[in-house]
């Protein structure tokens, strides 16, 4: 009989996004440990892994086009990425092609993984990540991102990691700053106009932690909570999802 309601149950599922170097990575991992120490089942994705199409196109359009540096940096290497922070009007009319791509595939990712008998799914970026890549001062894409958030899943809670771009940049350095600030103001505006996001913001790694464990504890059945041994009267009631 449990095995029939475990299979019943709906998986939560969550996202978590942000400027490079806002600590997603840190952050996930530490509530993945957290659930499988609880007995949850746990299904990590990565947004670019597992559902973006067309992926050697755009690796190629970064590396070969605009002459962008390869792998990922660090504080001992720095690499000068060319990629998402080239902003012209023909990349935007490519970037609205392969999103709408990317949310089509999502809706089929999300329906498979609902039923892959998960009790949590962990997504490693979004679609929101995507859409901070768009100049969202415009109101044709301003449109075309509510229309795709229209059309997508949304998270149970969809974690926006904020950060300061200076203290981000030093400890993932791929992006000139000012193109960090540019993309955390990006991301803020998108959680105001139907993103839906939880704003975590700058946070010492255990604090945040415990936020973000406290907002998914927010989505979870009273059965799911005496796994952490928590009583749902002592669940704070939601609260608003951006601030």
């Amino acid at each position: 009989m449990t095995d029939v309601n475990s299979r019943n149950r709906r998986a939560r599922f969550v996202s978590f996004s942000g400027i490079d170097g806002a600590g997603k990575s840190t952050q996930i991992e530490a509530l993945r440990e957290r659930l499988l120490q609880s007995g949850f089942r746990v299904s990590m994705l990565a947004f670019w892994d597992d559902v973006s199409l067309l992926t050697g196109v755009r690796e190629f359009s970064g590396h070969t086009l605009f002459k962008g540096e390869k792998g990922v940096g660090s504080p001992d290497k720095p690499v000068n990425r060319r990629d998402k922070n080239v902003r012209t009007w023909y990349m935007t009319a490519v970037r609205f092609f392969l999103y709408f791509l990317d949310a089509l595939s999502l809706c089929t990712v999300v329906a498979k993984q609902r039923r892959s008998g998960a009790d949590v799914i962990i997504f490693d970026r979004y679609l929101h990540d995507e859409l901070a890549n768009l100049n969202l001062q415009s109101g044709i894409s301003r449109a075309y991102a509510r229309f795709l958030l229209t059309i997508t899943p949304h998270p149970d809670t969809a974690y926006l990691l904020d950060a300061d771009p200076e203290q981000a940049r030093k400890r993932k350095p791929e992006y000139p700053v000012e193109f960090l600030h540019q993309n955390r103001a990006t991301y803020l505006l998108l959680s105001k106009m139907g993103g839906q996001m939880t704003v975590i913001p700058p946070l010492p790694v255990a604090e945040a932690s415990q936020r973000v464990l406290g907002e998914l504890l927010k989505k979870l059945s009273p059965d799911d909570l005496q796994r952490f041994s928590i009583s749902p009267q002592s669940v704070p009631a939601n609260s608003e999802t951006a601030s």
